[in-house]
């Protein structure tokens, strides 16, 4: 099998050609209703089985390397619909502590050409115990990470009982709970990454964890996930910090306020995160950053431009253990997620 190239699916091209006739944002939300319909979760199930692969990571064992990032299921109502596309664990939110709405839209952009997307959705969902609910309700087997933000109208001096409020209540229900400091969309947010900010709440969320292991009798691993554009003397700073709290886990990385790679495109000009194939050598270039500054103290998530089997392959050798797929999935459909399991196989 040739995995150096977007798979071919006949099925799905014909779907995508329906759905990137309409918004983004409403084609989005069709084929997770779709997707969650009926027997259709079966039919996927089937159609796109994913041999089991399994690899150790976070204490835990997962069915394969691949699974999906966080962004497309924000409030969990499609678990067991995505899970049937054959991914070893998916991270569903970003979630806050009360429902918001998010930014004005139009807020996601197809930059098709490019296979590329860029969004500004910033954290809209429906809230922390409206997640919980669905996720208690969930049939899905396979790994299961919560990621977790503030809110919008939340002062950034005041973030970190945000996320201590997402951590008290997802914990019970978590594989692993991923700290979302990164996205570009809630002004400010980024400012976390850094400094004092940082070590205080590294600081708060390990106090809490080991807490909440003691009452409920499990350890539940905690992720930061990092945006691509930090710098080298950044990524100095950020990882120390990580080994000093004993971090469990670095996903690497969230999207990117670069354009140089789509500067002629209509929508460069876009405010938002960019995803997708042009962001790949960055996250790559990044991924390796931290794995030098790492090695194997923590657990590492490559996520950014996954197109192909070997590009899932090309997070591995730079110091992955897991590697999650976004953007790749909606310009190539479910058959990328089985090219990837079986590039990446242990």
């Amino acid at each position: 099998m040739n995995f150096s190239q977007p798979p071919k699916d006949r099925f799905f091209a014909i779907s995508r050609a329906i759905l990137f006739e309409m918004d983004p944002e409403k084609a989005h939300d069709l084929a997770l209703k779709l997707m969650s319909t009926g027997p259709v979760p079966r039919f996927l199930a089937k159609k796109y089985e994913t041999q089991t692969s399994p690899v150790s990571c976070l204490g835990q064992e997962f069915s394969n390397r691949i699974g999906l990032a966080a962004g497309l299921d924000k409030n969990g109502d499609y678990i067991d619909a995505l899970g049937a596309m054959g991914f070893g664990h998916l991270e569903i939110g970003t979630v806050t502590p009360r429902a918001q709405a998010g930014n004005p839209k139009p807020r996601i952009f197809r930059l098709t050409q490019h296979g590329a997307l860029i969004n500004r959705l910033g954290f809209n969902n429906h809230g922390v115990d409206h997640l919980v609910e669905r996720v208690k309700k969930r049939r899905y087997t396979g790994k299961l990470g919560i990621n977790i933000g503030k809110n919008a109208v939340t002062p950034i001096d005041d973030a970190q009982n945000d996320y201590l409020f997402c951590l008290e209540r997802v914990y019970p229900h978590a594989d692993y709970i991923t700290i979302n400091i990164s996205s570009p969309n809630t002004q400010g947010l980024r400012d976390l990454q850094h400094g004092e900010r940082l070590a205080s709440l590294l600081n708060a969320l390990k106090e809490a964890q080991s807490r909440l292991a003691t009452q409920h009798g499990k350890y539940v691993p905690i992720a930061v996930k990092i945006a691509p554009d930090m710098n080298d003397s950044e990524l100095d700073e950020f990882c120390e910090q990580v080994l000093a709290h004993e971090i469990d886990a670095v996903i690497t990385g969230n999207t990117t306020n670069g354009r140089e790679p789509v500067k002629t495109h209509l929508y460069a000009k876009e405010t938002g995160g960019m995803s997708g194939a042009p962001l790949k050598p960055l996250a790559d270039d990044r991924l390796r950053a931290v794995s030098q500054r790492i090695g194997t103290k923590a657990a590492l998530i490559g996520v950014g431009g996954v197109s192909c089997g070997d590009d899932a392959q090309t997070k591995v050798d730079a110091g992955a253990t897991l590697v999650q797929l976004y953007s790749g999935l909606i310009y190539h459909g479910p058959a990328l997620v089985r090219d990837c399991v079986e590039r990446t196989a242990v």
